[in-house]
């Protein structure tokens, strides 16, 4: 019987997708509930699975198409066994095509695989895919690669070396000087939406520094039995998420948003965690995080940061956010500007910790300190409301026994 595999529902609002990649090939076997294609939409990628067992016998639409929701992907036939793939990124039907290049180009495919639409350019054009860095998702071969490769490194690297009329050596750069990538799905609407942030919102960004010895001291006071009773590590976020939520219950502007033409003011906290992945910028959501305790945050934040690494984050867990927290301290940053996620009205950037040479009581004394930044929309929130915001956060922080207290 043949099974017909179709686009799922993608999420609210959300019509088309791109097809990503495909992890299997016509003729491939597939189980049930097993992934045989990426696509990629306006916000995450996301896998479709197989629906029944059998084989693959049709593929209906090549990676890079766009396609709608209740698109027709693949057709599974249940009676039929077909062949084993190695790996689902490297289907025997990729790297095919890479036998039928000519004899002088080496049989060996990249070792993080190639794509089907890549492999086909490539057997077409006699391409020897051995000689392609490929930049997709664990070093996969995109078509991309090929037409670049095709443009601008198309000389062998036999033939980088020779020598002019004058006897000197004459050395080739056969690597291109410049690389053009299609931006992904993702990626355009990331570059989007901060655009869009700009133009829209009279953003403006107020700043302060936090000293984080007593967090430090408490964190290592008690990392060990927080995580052998939770079984969760205790990091820095889960008190920087507490300590925003005291300070959004005393500034509620800066847990509103813009409406029409009305100010919604939001009595929940629902806080995104900026998160760097492989595709992008994404913003996973921790929500109702005024009901959850510190080892409650950590375990979200931890499974969130999961999914969102490995591209499996639903629509659902990127939305409805209320304030967000962006952490360009992990790759080094000292101090930034954060970009609004609209339609919020504030975003918290944490900076990395840092001794530095601070004066206490007449005396000069050494602290670990990080700069704070509050990027907020002041057609929403005023100068004295975003300086407030940020002097709370930075009490609870230096005296984080008041989040404790509820104080």
């Amino acid at each position: 019987m043949a099974i017909e595999i179709h686009v799922p529902v993608l999420g609210e609002s959300v019509t088309e997708a791109t097809v990503g990649k495909w992890f299997k090939s016509v003729g491939d076997a597939v189980a049930v509930d097993e992934p045989i294609c990426e696509l990629e939409t306006d916000k995450v990628a996301l896998e479709v699975n197989a629906t029944a067992s059998g084989a693959l016998t049709e593929i209906k639409v090549e990676e890079g198409d766009t396609v709608g929701v209740g698109a027709l992907l693949a057709i599974i036939d249940e009676t039929a066994h077909g062949k084993t793939s190695p790996t689902p990124t490297t289907p025997k039907a990729d790297v095919a095509p890479a036998a039928a290049a000519p004899a002088a180009a080496s049989d060996a495919a990249p070792a993080g695989g190639v794509r089907a639409s890549a492999a086909k350019i490539a057997a077409d054009k006699a391409v020897d895919l051995s000689k392609i860095v490929g930049t997709g998702a664990d070093g996969v071969v995109t078509k991309a690669d090929v037409l670049n490769y095709l443009e601008h490194g198309a000389t062998a690297p036999a033939a980088a070396a020779g020598s002019n009329d004058t006897g000197s050596t004459v050395v080739a750069d056969a690597s291109p000087r410049e690389e053009v990538v299609p931006m992904t799905r993702l990626r355009r609407t990331i570059a989007k939406r901060l655009k869009d942030a700009q133009n829209t919102a009279a953003m403006l960004t107020t700043y302060n520094e936090v000293d984080m010895t007593q967090v430090i001291k408490l964190r290592n006071q008690y990392k060990d039995m927080f995580e052998k009773k939770h079984g969760s590590k205790l990091g820095f976020m889960s008190f920087f998420v507490k300590a925003c939520v005291q300070a959004l219950k005393e500034i509620p502007e800066v847990n509103a948003e813009i409406r029409d033409d009305a100010i919604v003011y939001k009595n929940y906290y629902h806080i995104g965690v900026a998160a760097s992945t492989p595709a992008g910028l994404v913003v996973p959501v921790v929500r109702d995080c005024q009901d959850r305790s510190f080892s409650d945050v950590e375990k979200e934040i931890v499974r969130l940061g999961g999914r969102a690494r490995d591209g499996k984050l639903g629509m659902d867990e990127m939305q409805g956010g209320t304030f967000t927290i962006s952490n360009g301290g992990i790759f080094g940053s000292l101090m930034s500007s954060p970009i609004l996620n609209a339609p919020q009205s504030g975003i918290l950037g944490m900076h990395a910790i840092k001794e530095r040479a601070m004066v206490e009581n007449g005396q000069v004394v050494i602290k670990p300190m990080m700069y704070l930044a509050l990027s907020y929309d002041h057609r929403v929130v005023d100068g004295k409301g975003a300086v407030t915001f940020l002097v709370r956060v930075k009490e609870c922080l230096e005296d984080p026994q008041r989040l404790v207290l509820d104080l």
